[in-house]
């Protein structure tokens, strides 16, 4: 189980949202490269990178900032954020990155995602994010009628072979992740799951990987690394077991 630092870019800094507004924002690093510089200095093995800007606006803004983390770092970026047609998709790669995160796009238009998919195999993930108990898209601003479970089997039927799951409430609180939810969307499908949302401790870490969900691969951990409440080779420690 891999642990995947978070950088999440708003005008060009590295900063966590709390629940997904982006009016309860806290700025750590003036630059995300001393982020992603940071994180690989403690033994990050890849990085999960997030447009905010792009998100909100539905096209990449940050690409700028991704191609000059990827010359800082030798290891793999993930990034979400915009990517809302094949064309940013390709933008993405040439940024650099290795895998394409997959939001709104996948949830509007499950034909265009398993084209994606189609071009890009395995480098491509959807982001299934959810406010109670149903999918939110637009930056986590739109809600829909459709539950994280069922979008995920849809878009597993489509091919995407690895999804994030966020369940919003918990995002950015650090008070535990959402364990029950992450079990009826792991059991979904036999794709990877990537769980994001709620980490503050190592005992959060330690409650995920003790699930013992085959295909949970990795958790992604923001602001509880900004916040130094342990390091990323701790946070390994604690998956590994």
């Amino acid at each position: 189980m891999i642990l995947y630092p978070a950088i999440d870019i708003r005008d060009g800094r590295a900063v966590r949202l709390v629940q997904g507004d982006y009016d309860r924002e806290t700025a750590f690093d003036d630059d995300p490269v001393v982020a992603a510089r940071r994180w690989e200095a403690e033994g990050a093995t890849w990085l999960h990178v997030v447009d905010l800007d792009g998100a909100r606006a539905g096209q990449p803004r940050n690409l700028d900032h991704v191609r000059r983390i990827d010359a800082a770092v030798a290891i793999p970026i993930q990034l979400g954020g915009g990517l809302r047609d094949s064309g940013k998709v390709e933008d993405a790669i040439r940024a650099g990155v290795e895998r394409v995160v997959l939001g709104t796009s996948a949830v509007r238009d499950p034909d265009l995602a398993e084209a994606i998919v189609a071009a890009h195999g395995d480098r491509v993930v959807a982001a299934v994010d959810a406010r109670a108990g149903k999918v939110a898209a637009e930056g986590w601003t739109e809600p829909s009628s459709v539950s994280p479970a069922d979008l995920a089997r849809t878009l597993a039927e489509r091919g995407i072979q690895r999804f994030i799951y966020t369940p919003i409430e918990v995002d950015g609180m650090m008070e535990g992740p959402d364990l029950d939810s992450l079990r009826e969307v792991a059991a979904a499908t036999d794709a990877e799951i990537i769980y994001s949302g709620g980490i503050g401790t190592l005992d959060h870490l330690r409650e995920v990987a003790s699930l013992g969900i085959q295909n949970v691969g990795g958790v992604i951990v923001g602001r509880a690394l900004y916040e130094r409440r342990f390091t990323v080779a701790e946070g390994q420690a604690a998956l590994d077991g």
